[in-house]
């Protein structure tokens, strides 16, 4: 068997993978992780195999080429638009307005202790299609009464399709179904270009940022000091040394009381030296004085 590239994960059977319309060897697999590795941070395991073949066939059929070390090829050229979609068809986005609810209590209690500030800025570092940002936002309307308040928040997503469904803030019944009647009636209206969709109230909308940020690249357009940070379900991605490179950037960017907001199923007790746990995946900085 030929061996890994990728040290962490165990090496591939060293044929063709299964009948398709394209041959996808065990190279051409290792020369997607290699590059989807070092352009965006996203460490794939051999199980992702079937997933990355299905999504990148879309690409060769688009692109009309045949093989998919034609495509890679490409890639490999620095074809910036064809990286564009690369990227964007291997980066999974899952979302719903107020996932990991038990967040946004704390995200409103910390609010309300930063009440009198004349700026409050909020980082949502992995926004998809905008519903966490836009959960966010309507914490903030909650927890300080009323829309016209000194809060900015930015939202930052690597994938450009979604940022551009985030921006429009246009979401069918079954995104909102789970929103209560008063929220949905506060924040939202019924959308007259789409049967049954409801669109973000403008009030709430400009309170929220859109751009695009690869957290791998070496400068970020996101300025501090951060009242919050949210960065969940993101990490996963990411082997450890580069959750702790990109950890340790976040440090100088957040205020001295600021919160740091994790994943469900993330724990950074392997930088412990820059964050300490609040609980309920929920960090502060490691030396804020106690």
């Amino acid at each position: 068997m030929p061996e890994s590239k990728f040290p962490w994960q165990a090496p591939l059977p060293a044929h063709p993978i299964g009948e398709r319309e394209f041959v996808f060897t065990t190279a051409d697999f290792e020369r997607v992780r290699k590059l989807i590795y070092e352009h965006a941070g996203i460490s794939l395991s051999a199980a992702k195999q079937d997933m990355v073949y299905s999504r990148l066939a879309r690409r060769l059929r688009e692109t009309r080429l045949k093989t998919f070390g034609e495509y890679l090829a490409l890639l490999e050229r620095g074809n910036s638009a064809e990286w564009e979609k690369f990227v964007n068809s291997l980066t999974t986005n899952l979302t719903s307005f107020f996932r990991e609810p038990h967040h946004f209590p704390i995200l409103a209690e910390h609010l309300k202790k930063l009440q009198g500030k004349t700026s409050i800025k909020i980082w949502c570092s992995a926004a998809s299609t905008g519903e966490e940002p836009y959960s966010i936002a309507m914490t903030v309307v909650e927890a300080l009464n009323g829309f016209n308040v000194p809060v900015s928040i930015v939202a930052s997503d690597l994938d450009t399709n979604v940022l551009s469904i985030a921006a429009k803030g246009v979401y069918g019944q079954d995104r909102v179904d789970k929103l209560s009647p008063e929220r949905l009636s506060r924040f939202f209206v019924r959308d007259s270009s789409a049967t049954g969709s409801y669109a973000v109230r403008p009030e709430l909308r400009r309170m929220v940022t859109f751009q695009r940020v690869n957290l791998l690249e070496p400068n970020w357009p996101v300025r501090g000091p951060l009242d919050a940070l949210f960065c969940r379900n993101v990490m996963i991605y990411f082997d450890k040394p580069t959750q702790y490179k990109i950890l340790s950037r976040f440090v100088p960017l957040i205020a001295e009381n600021g919160l740091l907001f994790a994943g469900h199923s993330e724990s950074f007790l392997h930088a412990a030296d820059l964050f300490r746990s609040q609980g309920k995946t929920v960090y502060e900085l490691a030396n804020k004085p106690r």
